[in-house]
């Protein structure tokens, strides 16, 4: 399903800047044809605040359909056209490059993935991964370190695609469960607090990913 005129989009910027990534404009569709999307100026999703978009800046974003499922596709700033106000036109996607991901229903795979846990200012250290999914992950680490229910944490994930390119993706989260394994390691179970949806939608696209080749063996 493709995005309709008057529908809202959100969108997230790409930006070397990590607080920058992670802020939500929403902009109304004036008008679509094959090739793009016409867009009001987004505004910031709680400030209020007008965002200015610059030709050949990179855009996650994504749309609401019924159910509370969201449509998820990458695009880029084409250019911008003056009418009675100024619009922003971005590339419109295909239909099969758009992702949907229901919130309940977050899909979840086991996956040994790179992770870096910041715990504290003096605590930093590597993991790696049991599982991951759009909602959380769980990962294991040595009964040494002092961790516990409640703990709040900043990781760094990395995420290697069948296309052969590593992304990254960041979030803060809450340790919800702790559980001892019999070799005496930990699994620590985190739940995101605090995720941009673009780092989100990558995390998620590698689930799909992880799951279509776990389906092939």
């Amino acid at each position: 399903m493709l995005p309709k005129v008057n529908q809202i989009l959100y969108l997230q910027v790409n930006s070397i800047d990590p607080e920058e990534a992670m802020q939500e404009y929403k902009s109304r569709i004036a008008d679509m044809t094959p090739n793009y999307i016409s867009l009001e100026v987004p505004i910031h999703a709680t400030t209020g605040k007008l965002k200015r978009l610059y030709a050949g800046d990179q855009i996650n974003a994504y749309f609401m359909t019924e159910g509370g499922v969201k449509n998820y596709f990458n695009t880029v700033v084409l250019g911008f056209k003056e009418e009675v106000i100024r619009l922003i036109l971005i590339k419109a996607p295909e239909e099969e490059q758009i992702t949907k991901v229901q919130r309940r229903n977050f899909l979840r795979v086991p996956a040994e993935l790179e992770l870096a846990v910041k715990l504290n200012d003096q605590l930093m250290f590597t993991a790696f991964t049991d599982d991951v999914g759009g909602g959380g992950v769980s990962f294991l680490c040595d009964s040494r370190v002092p961790v516990k229910r409640g703990d709040m944490v900043g990781c760094w994930l990395l995420l290697p695609l069948r296309n052969g390119q590593i992304e990254h993706a960041g979030f803060k989260g809450e340790i919800v469960r702790i559980k001892t394994l019999e070799n005496g390691k930990l699994i620590i179970m985190v739940q995101y607090t605090e995720i941009a949806d673009s780092e989100r939608q990558r995390i998620i696209r590698y689930c799909f990913e992880r799951q279509l080749d776990v389906r092939k063996r």
